[in-house]
């Protein structure tokens, strides 16, 4: 029996990625390759056999081996990278919204931490329909993404699972963060709201430790803001 309605009620995060992972059908530049990352390992097999027979444009459809965070498991999408990306993405996300019932999903493009709505027109705007226009936007992208943010940092990994973000250094345990903000220092600060918590000295001295030379902020009882070189990126602690 095939997938109905709702059978992947939150197994499916809300927030997925576009050209983040190497495609393993041609050259990136050719294709796009969209990633899902879903709760279950059944599900995310039940969602690559629904992609694989529902959709004419997907050029292969294939998950993960096994989990590649506690709890986490991907699914990815290769598509032809053309004029129709945009509408073949939209296609895409209305049958998994109606499997998994989300009403909106947001993406990230190229491991930028910011995430965006995706609606015809930023999917027009930002994802590359064309080999000429992929290579400027990743290296545009590239100025803006978490790579380059934690360059300085003594991190082994990074990684995005939806809207979570778990870090790695090298002998410890990995760290994850909820992801709430990310942009020039000097516009999320206007956004911030809460004051600063100046009781909670020992997390911000474990987590410079963790991950280096950053400047580090506690606001209210859950609020983080990590700064580097004129960014801020808010986060919250799992």
């Amino acid at each position: 029996m095939g997938l109905r309605a709702n059978d992947l009620h939150d197994m499916v995060k809300n927030v997925f990625e576009v050209d983040t992972y190497q495609s393993k059908m041609g050259n990136d530049e050719d294709i796009v390759v969209v990633s899902f990352t879903v709760t279950e390992e059944q599900a995310a097999k039940d969602l690559v056999d629904f992609i694989e027979k529902g959709y004419g444009f997907v050029l292969d459809a294939d998950q993960t081996p096994g989990e590649v965070e506690k709890g986490a498991y991907k699914v990815f999408v290769e598509m032809e990278r053309d004029d129709k990306i945009p509408n073949n993405i939209s296609s895409l996300l209305d049958g998994v919204g109606k499997l998994a019932e989300i009403d909106s999903f947001r993406f990230r493009y190229h491991k930028s931490f910011s995430s965006y709505e995706a609606n015809s027109d930023n999917l027009s705007e930002m994802i590359p329909n064309n080999s000429s226009a992929y290579d400027t936007t990743v290296n545009e992208a590239r100025m803006d993404n978490f790579k380059n943010f934690f360059s300085n940092s003594y991190l082994e990994s990074s990684e995005f699972f939806g809207d979570e973000l778990i870090i790695k250094k090298a002998y410890a345990d990995p760290i994850g963060f909820t992801v709430k903000d990310f942009d020039e220092t000097q516009s999320v600060n206007q956004t911030l709201s809460e004051k600063i918590n100046m009781n909670d000295y020992p997390e911000i001295m474990f987590l410079t430790k963790y991950l280096g030379d950053y400047n580090i902020t506690k606001f209210g009882d859950k609020t983080l803001t990590l700064e580097n070189n004129g960014y801020t990126l808010v986060v919250e602690r799992l």
